[in-house]
């Protein structure tokens, strides 16, 4: 459980700096650039996950389910892909049924995004494989 709490609160800090970068260039992309919000938002959004990535495989997380590690990317970027959608479909609803500002409505889909993916990644990446009960070696003197 320690590992648990620990592991988020990292990720936490990790999503922050992705976060940092997402929001900075969503916002440059609309305002300096001329940017559609939601393209932009797409760019950005991926933006960000190569951070949280890197801080990821870095020091955020101990165990690592897959071994290659162009599939892991892969499977993390799918994940970050479904935050997308997610970080998508809530900023257009803030903007076009609540009429919000573009950068209220990616407040918003931040408590979506950062549970989703830290809740997929975690399960499906960053977490033990089992290990199939055929291998599991029993002490000397015990019955199977």
């Amino acid at each position: 459980m320690r590992n648990l709490v620990r592991e988020a609160i990292w990720y936490s800090v990790a999503s922050g700096a992705g976060l940092a970068v997402d929001l900075g260039l969503l916002w440059l992309l609309v305002e300096r650039f001329g940017w559609h919000y939601l393209t932009a938002a797409t760019v950005s959004f991926l933006s960000g996950t190569v951070i949280v990535y890197a801080l990821s495989v870095g020091v955020i997380f101990r165990h690592r389910r897959l071994q290659d590690r162009r599939l892991e990317f892969t499977v993390f970027a799918i994940i970050g892909g479904l935050g997308v959608l997610v970080n998508l479909l809530v900023m257009k609803t803030a903007v076009d049924h609540f009429h919000v500002h573009y950068l209220v409505g990616k407040l918003a889909s931040i408590v979506f995004t950062f549970s989703l993916n830290f809740a997929l990644r975690r399960a499906l990446l960053f977490t033990p494989a089992a290990v199939p009960a055929s291998t599991i070696e029993t002490s000397p003197g015990s019955s199977k």
